[in-house]
């Protein structure tokens, strides 16, 4: 590795990507006394702005990936601090709520996905209820009778992505770039010619421009009623799958669909099928439905990796500024920005990152990538 800074000593560092990761990230640099600067020509305007914020590693959880698992796990023990930091130091409550979410199941084979998610955190360690017929509907009664049983996260939270961001672009001020900006050995180049030198650049670009990162598209849509759930539903119902995060108001967050693209240069755009499927399935999880108010239709990509893992670390770089990934969160881009954000701070730092992004170094598909280049 080269560039390490003595821990105490601020670096000039350029933040590719305002997103939530990008913006976290630069954030902790800042408190951390480097110069920072972060260039996104759209802050908050990727995925972070179709995300649900959901906070749940147990609920994202699935065998296969146990370390996944013990990140969100970590990453969630610090999300009560930094929101209660960032709330205070930008006067802007960035709304989060504790009180669980629930596993919901619409019949027999969904309910044993259930269970088989109760025995893997179970194992884990995280606090999981089951929860019949009976007890689902006396946790949470807005819920169909059809409902066959589930299971509570106790643990669980959620925030608002798009107050985040608003919260971090108010505490990061004129810090932040509108441009898009490309990396250069020696720092980055913005569109319209301007170069900007840095000991350390950042890279948090989403689902564009990043190794081994490919665009996911969701879908989500907005809506009032004034029936809403207590807390957070995850459900699946015949096989098909959704979850409704509520907000303040009334509002309620419906998603998400996830369709493979080939090419980055395909706007994401609703489509009648997938949204047709989240308010369909909604409905039959949630009657009450029925007489909600449509708000917003949305659709972006979400940055996915090969194994579904962020990359948080040290890339190749052919200058003298050191190169930072962090990017391919997937769907779990708002849990993980503050265990991604202590990690780049300590990368740059010179320091020890937490041990749970150890499995998560960019250069673990290197051996993967390189044997498939030879039989091609």
């Amino acid at each position: 590795m080269n560039g390490f800074a003595t821990p105490g000593t601020g670096q000039s560092v350029v933040v590719v990507g305002g997103g939530v990761v990008g913006l976290t990230c630069a954030d902790e640099l800042v408190r951390a006394g480097h110069d920072v600067t972060v260039c996104d020509p759209s802050p908050g305007g990727g995925a972070t702005y179709a995300a649900a914020g959901m906070l749940a590693p147990g609920g994202e959880a699935w065998f296969g990936e146990e370390a996944l698992l013990r990140l969100g796990q970590e990453s969630l023990a610090r999300w009560p601090s930094f929101a209660a930091s960032l709330s205070a130091r930008s006067s802007v409550d960035v709304e989060l709520r504790a009180g669980g979410a629930m596993l919901v199941a619409g019949d027999r084979d969904d309910l044993e996905e259930v269970r088989r998610t109760c025995r893997l955190l179970d194992g884990a360690g995280v606090r999981v209820d089951e929860l019949g017929r009976r007890e689902l509907r006396i946790s949470e009664p807005r819920l169909s009778t059809r409902m066959v049983g589930g299971a509570l996260l106790p643990d669980d939270m959620h925030v608002n992505p798009r107050v985040v961001v608003e919260a971090l672009l108010a505490v990061l001020g004129d810090r932040v770039v509108h441009r898009r900006a490309v990396p250069r050995p020696d720092g980055v180049a913005l569109e319209d010619g301007t170069r900007l030198r840095a000991d350390v650049v950042v890279l948090a670009s989403g689902a564009t421009g990043l190794p081994r990162v490919r665009p996911v598209r969701g879908e989500i849509v907005r809506v009032r009623t004034t029936d809403a759930p207590a807390c957070v539903l995850r459900a699946r119902l015949h096989g098909e799958r959704v979850y409704v995060v509520p907000r303040r108001d009334g509002e309620l967050v419906i998603g998400a669909t996830e369709e493979e693209h080939v090419t980055k240069e395909t706007a994401p755009m609703p489509t009648v099928g997938g949204v047709a499927r989240l308010l369909e399935t909604a409905r039959a999880l949630l009657p009450s439905l029925e007489t909600a108010h449509i708000l917003e239709i949305t659709a972006r990509d979400r940055p996915g990796s090969p194994d579904n893992g962020p990359l948080i670390g040290d890339v190749p770089s052919d200058g003298p500024a050191r190169h930072l990934l962090a990017g391919g969160h997937y769907r779990s881009g708002v849990l993980l920005a503050p265990v991604t954000a202590a990690a780049i701070c300590a990368y740059v730092a010179g320091r020890e990152a937490p041990s749970t992004v150890d499995a998560f170094l960019p250069d673990r598909f290197d051996l993967l990538y390189r044997d498939e280049d030879l039989c091609t």
